[in-house]
């Protein structure tokens, strides 16, 4: 005795269309638009031929947000951080968390990693030379550090005999627009390291590098104390968004 098996259809569940249920949301994900595609291989061939200065902010953040969303139209983000933050260097230095919340954790990681590799890059600039001699280089490296942090902080290059850098260190992070400098730690940690010379560098997160009379107080206070140690006080730089001080050059030191 045979048995014959009936197979019945369930006529109330969805069937399956991978030509179409499922169309938008692949669209959606640029699987499908080929104008997106075509975007996305246009802006990696203009950057691969001439370069990240042919490319916009919006462009280039565009570029770096397909690392962790390769399928995706990332131009809207790109403009959303440009809307929030001014520029791609502001958008590349705000707080980890702030960032997140805009484009994600991955996504922001990826910025991160490219303000990262930026500071990097500056610092190696000035590594193994004297200082004094390479100052366009020792600015760049400032900026790209301080320029657009959103608190303040004060940093010590230290330095040997010959000006080589030996030392790069925070040595205070404050508030908007203060931060603790105790003149006795300076010194301190100068004399730790074998230090001949120093330059103090220190943001304003207003954009205007102008120094203010606390500012001054402290730059002469630190000086002085250096002096007695022998120790040389070569500048003290203040980075703002908008350009930076130099004490030497404003004749303050």
């Amino acid at each position: 005795m045979s048995i014959q098996h009936t197979h019945f259809t369930d006529v109330s569940a969805p069937v399956f269309d991978p030509r179409g249920a499922d169309k938008t949301a692949r669209r959606r994900l640029g699987l499908l638009d080929k104008s997106l595609r075509e975007r996305h291989i246009k802006l990696r061939e203009r950057f691969r031929d001439r370069g990240g200065e042919d490319l916009s902010d919006a462009e280039m953040l565009e570029l770096i947000l397909l690392q962790s969303m390769p399928r995706k139209d990332t131009r809207p983000l790109a403009n959303k951080l440009l809307s929030e933050f001014g520029d791609i260097a502001s958008a590349l230095t705000v707080e980890n968390a702030r960032l997140e919340a805009l484009v994600g954790a991955v996504a922001a990681q990826d910025l991160k990693l490219v303000h990262a590799a930026s500071k990097r890059l500056a610092k190696a600039r000035i590594a193994h030379r004297p200082l004094i001699s390479s100052w366009d280089a020792v600015l760049t490296y400032c900026r790209t550090a301080l320029a657009h942090k959103e608190t303040e902080e004060f940093r010590v290059l230290f330095l040997d005999r010959r000006n080589m850098l030996i030392a790069d260190e925070v040595l205070g992070v404050g508030t908007v627009d203060h931060v603790p400098v105790y003149p006795r730690e300076v010194l301190k940690r100068a004399l730790e390291l074998n230090s001949c010379a120093i330059i103090l560098v220190h943001n304003h997160p207003s954009g205007d590098p102008t120094p203010s009379q606390s500012d001054i107080e402290m730059t002469k206070l630190i000086k002085q104390a250096a002096d007695s140690l022998s120790i040389t006080l070569h500048d003290h730089l203040i980075i703002g968004a908008s350009g930076e001080t130099s004490f030497v050059s404003s004749g303050l030191l």
